[in-house]
């Protein structure tokens, strides 16, 4: 045996892991299997498993700048496709899969993150009934977070003016869609929690696939319906849709039209109800006053009494002018009432963005979607968006002017 000839423990490592990367199969190959033994190191961010089916098990990581890519977390006994390249570590001389990307075999990435989050916030209470707030009956301000175009607020607005005119809404534009919009609806939640209170919020956005909905699945943003102190209605695309969001919120509702039927009494049968109060104190109080009138017939007609007949018919006529004035006040009442919703159903068409827009009015949007009324928020150059009654346009700014003072 000539010892001169003989390699290290290392020089051998590194000659296989010369012969693994040089070939062209193993440097980029999809292998499919279970995950076992699986650790996520948080402080670094990698994951380490290993992937086995009925005959073999190979070791795998996969490093945190392409873990921090998945939509879900990989869990033990799941079943996977990854996709990467085949290596050997040098220093124990270990053959392993580095992944680059992972995917879920036969259930999607989405649906198995949307299952993960759903059954972490349920285990934490967020979902408890026991923490549900109760919708106002009868909200004087609604607050609304959703695209400032669109058929939801469309809808929602549509639905207001038809139940319920008296109530002011509301809108806070967010995004609805997209990696920003967790963070508008976070911050529409906010802005109605505080600098602009409201008695309800609505928080939703017209239907679309698992993709489109995604931003309603953000943990985050579920946390800050859990902390609102205003109770939420969670309205996200159809009927048939959930989102996080729906089991975190006070109340879910299928559709946003839905939520404002919800959120909204309807006029009709407020003022039915009113009818009723009224018809009832009114029977109430002629009942009183024929038992007192009963009480003082039958004390008239005592011996005793007759003497003060005098008296008493001064009395009778008090209760008559009594009896005439509080018909009078019921009658000025029920006005009023009816003078108020019809001044409510006024000032809400008066507040309706569409409204408001049809007279000639129009709303400018900078290119991050935020209303411009102020000249300090533009600049020579900048482009807008320009919303009208019937659509939308596009514009350069030339030249921003101060108005002197």
């Amino acid at each position: 045996m000539d010892n001169k000839m003989a390699l290290t423990v290392t020089a051998l490592n590194e000659y296989i892991k010369g012969k693994l990367e040089g070939d062209p199969l193993l440097a980029n190959i999809t292998v499919k299997g279970e995950i076992s033994n699986f650790v996520n190191h948080y402080k670094t961010g990698h994951f380490y498993l290993s992937l086995k089916d009925e005959g073999g098990v190979i070791r795998a990581v996969m490093f945190r700048m392409n873990a921090s890519k998945l939509r879900f977390v990989p869990e033990n006994g799941m079943k996977v496709i990854c996709r990467g390249r085949v290596s050997s570590y040098v220093k124990d001389g270990s053959v392993q899969l580095y992944i680059a990307d992972m995917e879920p075999d036969g259930v999607g990435a989405l649906y198995i993150a949307f299952e993960q989050l759903k059954k972490k916030l349920e285990a934490e209470g967020l979902f408890d009934p026991a923490y549900k707030k109760p919708i106002p009956k009868y909200p004087r301000r609604v607050g609304i977070i959703t695209a400032a175009t669109g058929a939801a607020i469309r809808d929602m607005i549509n639905v207001s003016g038809r139940r319920f005119p008296l109530a002011e809404l509301v809108l806070y534009p967010a995004l609805v869609q997209g990696d920003g919009a967790p963070a508008q609806l976070i911050r529409g939640l906010e802005v109605f929690g505080g600098p602009c209170p409201v008695d309800v919020i609505i928080l939703g956005r017209g239907g679309g696939s698992l993709e489109d909905l995604w931003a309603f699945n953000d943990e985050a943003l579920a946390r800050a319906i859990f902390a609102s102190r205003v109770p939420v209605i969670s309205a996200v695309g159809h009927e048939t849709d959930f989102s996080i969001s729906d089991f975190v919120a006070d109340l879910r509702a299928p559709t946003p039209s839905a939520a404002a039927e919800l959120a909204l009494p309807e006029a009709g049968e407020v003022k039915r109800k009113l009818h009723n109060v009224i018809d009832r104190m009114s029977l109430v109080t002629e009942n009183r006053i024929k038992n007192l009138r009963r009480s003082l017939d039958a004390l008239a007609s005592c011996p005793q009494m007759q003497s003060q007949m005098r008296l008493i018919d001064d009395r009778r006529m008090a209760i008559l002018n009594l009896d005439r004035e509080m018909e009078n006040l019921m009658n000025r009442l029920l006005e009023r009432k009816k003078s108020g919703l019809l001044q409510g159903a006024a000032r809400l068409d008066a507040l309706s963005p569409l409204a408001v827009m049809s007279r000639g009015y129009s709303a400018v949007f900078n290119e991050k979607g935020e209303t411009v009324n102020q000249n300090k928020q533009l600049a020579k150059g900048d482009r807008v968006k320009i919303r009208l009654s019937d659509g939308t346009a596009k514009a350069e700014i030339l030249e921003v002017e101060e108005w002197k003072k």
